[in-house]
């Protein structure tokens, strides 16, 4: 077995942007694998570590050679690899070069079949591993991208990196590997904390190097969100029932922010706890990764919690140097809220007349006016009184004002949260507070919906607006583009209308693309409600399939065009579980049916002449009439189950009606009645499914 050794590769730079270093470190793990693999350098797992000072990939077992090669491959009989005249054809030609290797190095001889071929030998020498290292972590180091941060340039050279790089470790064992980019060149050392361990500090091998910066004031990611969580934790235990918010993506924003933690606490102002705790909480999580304190009932407290870097003796000043920090921002944010509680909401809503919503679909205090008649129609449709109907169009009015207060505009995350707090101010009913508050849910799969039937009129309103606008636009969202969210929003109507079983998505759509044509934009209405419809459709098709139902009784129910999201998903769901519990029948059934429907004539109508008809067309003529009354008490009752038990009992009648009768009989009175007969059979199953999908199944 080949000699193995340890690889590392340090990267040491200025302290590099938190955010994107999760982004990187996967990078260099992928450039490095590539790399060895590539080089055909056999090496170990490979691993990854980051701190604000330094990018380090960690390589186990990377053999100190690649293997020698001796490598020989057959190619075509030498005849054809030949001419006359003994020079190589153009099949000894490909096939050399496909090697790798002239056409004159190919050689003749007989293999063990008798016959003559030609054969190709490769020779490939081991090659040391350490000029393979440097190679690659050179080219390592300049192919690591920093999206939306531009790189920077120090020295005298032109190689970039996204903060400057000062000094670069590494080490195949014992060996330091020669690496140089930009005018820094590698060495057997690493450098600590700032403060707590500056300088440079030498690696032994790469199986020291966790060590040695553990003693001088650097931990490796894994141990510094151990830290910084156990400080949490100790800080909980010290103020029973109190919970100190965590958000993952500033959590790792922290973690990255720090080579050293210590979790401090600092407090603020008890006149900020008046503020909307919102706002305060973006204020310290977003500008500052400050974690703020929640007690056991819920209410944000005057506490916080900070992750210093610094030098532990000198905490005391950091928390004071934080605590000043924070006051500044929530002065700030106060501010902001109490001008804001100055003007009246709807002062704010006629504002929006300035706001763009759409370059071509005019402003927001236009899209306000299209989902106040929107939501008023949700709530109708949903049966709510007079009373919820006027609730729903006053919140749709009020829902986007807060967009053009100073809190919004400084804390985007907020809108409609503070757009609640104001209506609450302002004497709103709760409902509509409410509603303003959460008319933006479900922001993504698996959110929380609106609360009440007042906020999910709104919700819906303002997410179907912005569909069918962006359709009568024809911009509708690409497989690389949806700057509108239009997906998102689609996916929020049908996640709400699921539980507003009453409400139909056509009648909305219509009345979505009427208020923008009366707004004067034109478009073909017809043509972009379809366009929508099947847009939705495709949605409810991926949502019901990620449900578990099989793809073609999901095809079946689009295909007879449902898109009202209750009733798409309960149909297929219905069907499909109907066709898993008798397949056989159901796989007859489809046959027939799409068989009938080859067969049918629509422009023949469906008014059979009873006195024509012979025993198994009676038969099936009595079954039909049977099966579209049940199948039509069943759809008016929702029972999409029974729908389908009554289509199985058609299975009986049409597979006699096949047996015993020539469908295209000579007489064309006759033909044309069996005809009239088929689209009687075929009209049972339009208004469930169409069937003759399942028959596709294999």
């Amino acid at each position: 077995m080949a000699e193995t050794r340890d690889f590392l590769l340090e990267i040491g730079c200025e302290e590099m942007p938190s955010a994107p270093l999760n982004h990187a470190v996967v990078q260099l793990g992928e450039l490095v694998r590539k790399g060895l693999d590539e080089a055909g350098l056999a090496h170990g797992k490979v691993e990854t570590h980051q701190t604000p000072r330094r990018l380090v990939a960690y390589v186990h077992d990377v053999a100190l050679a690649t293997e020698e090669l001796n490598e020989v491959k057959r190619g075509p009989a030498a005849s054809i690899a030949f001419d006359a005249n003994g020079a190589p054809t153009k099949a000894a030609q490909g096939f050399a070069r496909k090697f790798g290797v002239d056409a004159s190095q190919l050689a003749r001889r007989v293999d063990s079949d008798g016959r003559e071929y030609v054969f190709a030998e490769k020779h490939v020498d081991a090659r040391p591993a350490t000029p393979i290292l440097s190679a690659l972590s050179e080219q390592v180091i300049g192919s690591i991208e920093w999206p939306n941060y531009r790189s920077q340039r120090w020295g005298s050279e032109h190689q970039t990196f996204v903060r400057p790089i000062r000094w670069i470790c590494a080490l195949l064992g014992s060996d330091v590997v020669p690496v140089r980019y930009a005018d820094v060149k590698s060495a057997g050392t690493t450098r600590g904390h700032r403060v707590l361990g500056p300088g440079d500090h030498k690696v032994e091998s790469p199986a020291a190097y966790a060590d040695v910066l553990r003693q001088n004031g650097v931990l490796l990611e894994d141990e510094r969100r151990a830290a910084i969580l156990d400080g949490v934790s100790k800080v909980e235990a010290e103020r029973p029932g109190c919970r100190v918010d965590t958000p993952k993506r500033t959590l790792d924003e922290v973690v990255n922010l720090c080579e050293w933690p210590t979790v401090l606490v600092g407090t603020f102002d008890e006149e900020f706890l008046k503020v909307p705790h919102e706002i305060i909480c973006e204020s310290m999580l977003s500008n500052q990764r400050y974690f703020p304190v929640y007690d056991a009932e819920g209410n944000l407290t005057r506490e916080f919690v900070v992750v210093s870097n610094a030098d532990p003796k000198v905490s005391a000043t950091v928390v004071d140097g934080n605590e000043r920090v924070v006051r500044a921002r929530l002065d700030d944010a106060k501010f902001f809220y109490e001008e804001d509680l100055k003007v009246p909401m709807d002062e704010f809503v006629e504002r929006l007349g300035t706001v763009v919503f759409q370059e071509k679909l005019g402003t927001v205090r236009q899209k306000v006016t299209r989902m106040e008649a929107l939501a008023e129609a949700v709530a109708k449709a949903a049966g709510a009184d007079e009373r919820t109907c006027e609730l729903a169009r006053r919140a749709a009015h009020l829902a986007k004002a807060d967009l053009v207060s100073q809190a919004v505009v400084e804390f985007t995350n907020q809108q409609g949260v503070m757009g609640g707090y104001y209506a609450k101010a302002a004497g709103e009913p709760q409902e509509v507070c409410d509603a303003i508050r959460e008319h933006y849910r479900p922001r993504f799969a698996g959110d929380e919906l609106p609360s009440g039937l007042v906020g999910k009129c709104v919700a819906i309103a303002d997410k179907l607006d912005t569909v069918c606008g962006i359709f009568a636009i024809d911009e509708p969202p690409t497989g690389s583009s949806d700057p509108f969210a239009v997906r998102r929003a689609a996916i929020g109507v049908i996640a709400m209308l699921r539980t507003l079983p009453s409400v139909h998505l056509r009648p909305l759509i219509d009345l979505a693309l009427a208020s923008y044509a009366e707004q004067g934009i034109e478009f073909d209405a017809k043509g972009v409600a379809s366009s929508v419809a099947s847009f939705f459709q495709g949605r409810l098709a991926a949502i019901a399939k990620d449900e578990g139902i099989a793809p073609d009784a999901i095809e079946a129910v689009g295909s007879v065009g449902v898109i009202d999201p209750d009733e798409f998903v309960r149909r297929a769901s219905a069907l499909d579980r109907a066709r898993s519990e008798s397949p056989e029948l159901f796989e007859d059934l489809a046959t027939a049916y799409a068989r009938a429907a080859h067969l049918a004539d629509a422009s023949l109508g469906t008014d059979v002449d009873a006195s024509m008809l012979g025993d198994a067309e009676k038969a099936l003529l009595a079954a039909c009439q049977e099966g579209e009354k049940a199948v039509s008490a069943a759809l008016a009752s929702g029972d999409f189950d029974a729908a389908c038990e009554a289509l199985a009992g058609l299975r009986g009648p049409i597979d006699r009606f096949f047996t015993d009768v020539l469908v295209m009989d000579p007489d064309a009175s006759v033909r044309d009645n069996r005809l009239r007969l088929l689209n009687r059979f075929a009209g049972v199953f339009g208004d469930v499914a169409d069937i003759g999908v399942l028959s596709k199944r294999k």
